[in-house]
């Protein structure tokens, strides 16, 4: 081997990898290279409607908002550090840009790691900016979008009603973008959908052809207002809808039960812990506290969240002598006895003693069903999070923005206790990851979501992480949607740990940025007038302007590295190397790269002795054609595989 192999300066393929899993299930359907689709039809049998008369839900566009969805992105996400916040300590992630091609971007790095996304997109009101997006050139278009407004500050992509195309540019704006969110989620996963009356019914049946009508968990009803009257000739709507899906329902069974119904006990449940409330010294009575773990004697421990202060005896399932235990509560001794009256049990799962309460008949009989969110808490039903917190109305969403940000440029934004319901819906029995997941919201908006996320992790000591997405729409002349938002987010995480006295390194209110941009690699430009110009080009294979970081984080993602994934530098000879992963992957970029370049990572593989490393260099850097093959060669022969030394 005397070249090394060409990474893609595209995304992943998505139709190429949707026929390689076909010729998996199927290899006889293929024929000469082609899938035969005659013969797939044979072999699927009855399971194939061909009757010229069946249901469907189209529109104008739809194949080509599915061609979209599977087209690759060419663009790349740059690292903005100026713009971030604690870069070095967070994992959470701010994206600008259009979020169709960042979430192109996104698929090879986070297919099936995301266990929850919200999503609060235009709900085609007539004034919502609505993407309008480019089958030959998004990312140009992109750009191009990014500066329509007119002299006046005043939007040029609403979707007015009277648009011949108005729900058709809706459908074909947010079929793509679903399509694509469905690969990022793990196969627990569940996303939430924000949506008002005009396109509720629509986004159903298009969620029901994406996610499967199978995997439909429920609507819920969100009172955001209590102001009632008439509107008009039409009643005043008062509520919002919230679509639930799932990524595979059959595979977890339970998530349908946890989200909408009942929990498993008896009575409803919630954790006793809270961060940001003061150590408590508790005492639960001989008998009053259930246990989910082994019969037995258990000694004091001197655990960081739950201090076990003397012995306990579990029998039976209870504790057989008082539990004497230390930890942030959000209830008094006091509370903990008067709900005992009540007829509350409470509820130990593992033996890190996180105590919950499984509240008595008193609380019970007030509940509302999951489903509908009720904001008054004048009602009996009124709705509270698990976390005791209770669900808000938009005035109240828009009162907590402003207090922030002091203005008002955000039009009805939700409240944080909203979402923060929505994330406390997701749960698990094992408690070691029913805080620590990430979050995606790809129509980020004012950054409620991100806000959302630091605030329970500040309640209940979670490692939540969130990614966000917004388009640098205009707002006013000089504002956009984005710089703003991560305005609100710098401010909320500062707030929160302030309110609750928590550190960097126990408490992540952080954000790296990252902004949408035309790749790094170049490419051959073959409508040049100017030929000579392309072939001189063509001699550096980087943009100019664009810093080895840029380079290396578009390498991560096309070779499917999360943007968290830690990195160092170092320079060998006249090269910088960048050791990705600790000993996973190098990346080697300059001008000037000789051997020593290999020698320096086949010593330091001696010391990862990682199985399958892989080793990227810029193709065009050597220093000639036999420093070329001799790095190869000393590669091959300590431990690299030919495919895995790639160039770009």
């Amino acid at each position: 081997m005397s070249e090394l192999n060409p990474i893609s300066g595209k995304t992943l393929d998505f139709t190429g990898e949707n026929i390689d899993k076909l010729k998996g299930l199927f290899p006889e359907v293929l024929t000469d290279g082609q899938i035969d689709f005659e013969k797939l039809r044979l072999i699927l049998g009855d399971e194939v409607n061909d009757k010229p008369e069946k249901y469907s839900f189209t529109w104008n566009g739809k194949s080509n908002a599915i061609k979209l969805a599977q087209q690759p992105s060419t663009g790349t996400l740059k690292p903005n550090k100026e713009n971030s916040k604690s870069w070095d300590a967070t994992e959470n992630l701010y994206i600008e840009g259009d979020n169709l091609e960042v979430l192109k971007l996104l698929q090879k790095s986070y297919s099936e790691k995301i266990k929850m996304i919200y999503i609060d997109p235009p709900y085609n009101t007539g004034n919502d900016f609505v993407y309008n997006d480019d089958f030959k050139d998004n990312i140009q278009n992109y750009f191009e979008q990014t500066g329509q407004v007119d002299h006046t500050g005043n939007k040029l992509a609403t979707n007015s009603e009277s648009n011949g195309r108005f729900h058709t540019d809706w459908l074909n704006m947010m079929y793509p973008r679903l399509y694509l969110a469905r690969n990022l989620m793990s196969d627990d996963g569940v996303i939430f959908i924000s949506i008002g009356e005009k396109e509720y019914a629509n986004l159903k049946k298009m969620c029901d052809e994406i996610f499967g009508e199978h995997n439909f968990i429920t609507t819920f009803i969100w009172e955001k207002t209590q102001h009632f009257g008439r509107q008009k000739k039409n009643y005043y709507s008062n509520a919002d809808y919230i679509l639930a899906y799932g990524k595979n329902l059959k595979s977890n069974g339970d998530l349908k039960e946890l989200l909408v119904e009942k929990v498993k006990t008896e009575h409803e449940d919630a954790p006793l812990y809270n961060a940001s409330n003061p150590v408590n010294n508790l005492v639960f009575p001989k008998g009053t506290v259930k246990f989910n773990i082994d019969d037995g004697i258990y000694k004091k421990s001197t655990d960081s969240k739950f201090e076990l202060q003397e012995t306990v005896e579990v029998l039976n399932g209870y504790n057989n002598t008082d539990l004497k235990i230390k930890f942030s509560s959000r209830w008094s001794q006091e509370r903990i006895l008067k709900e005992i009256d009540k007829g509350s049990v409470y509820w130990v799962k593992s033996d890190i003693f996180s105590v919950r309460v499984i509240y008595g008949d008193e609380k019970t009989s007030l509940e509302s069903p999951k489903q509908i969110l009720f904001t008054n808490s004048n009602n009996p039903m009124c709705s509270y999070s698990r976390y005791g917190k209770k669900v808000g109305t938009s005035d109240e969403a828009t009162s907590e923005v402003n207090k922030l940000l002091d203005n008002k440029l955000f039009s009805y934004p939700k409240p944080t206790s909203l979402i923060e319901y929505l994330i406390s819906l997701i749960w698990s029995e094992d408690e070691s990851y029913e805080n620590d997941f990430t979050i995606l919201d790809f129509f980020a908006g004012s950054g409620t979501t991100a806000q959302s996320v630091m605030n329970l992790n500040a309640m209940d000591a979670g490692e939540r992480k969130f990614i966000v997405v917004q388009l640098p729409e205009p707002i006013d002349k000089n504002i956009n949607i984005s710089s703003l938002s991560q305005e609100r987010i710098r401010l909320a995480g500062d707030k929160i740990a302030q309110d609750n006295q928590l550190n960097k390194e126990e408490f992540d209110n952080g954000f790296k940025v990252f902004e949408l941009d035309t790749s790094n690699i170049q490419k051959w430009n073959a409508d040049s007038e100017n030929i000579e110009e392309s072939l001189f080009a063509m001699e550096n294979n980087f943009i100019e302007g664009r810093s080895n970081v840029d380079i290396v984080y578009e390498v991560l993602l096309k070779l499917g590295l999360d943007l968290n994934t830690h990195f160092e530098e170092k320079n060998v000879d006249e090269s910088t190397v960048y050791d990705i992963a600790f000993g996973n992957v190098y990346i080697v970029l300059g001008d000037n790269i000789t051997h020593e370049v290999a020698n320096y990572i086949a010593e330091k593989q001696k010391e990862y002795e990682n199985e399958n490393p892989s080793a990227v260099f810029n193709d065009n850097g050597f220093k000639n054609d036999n420093e070329k093959l001799n790095a190869i060669e000393i590669l091959k022969n300590n431990g690299f595989n030919e495919e895995q030394l790639m160039s770009i």
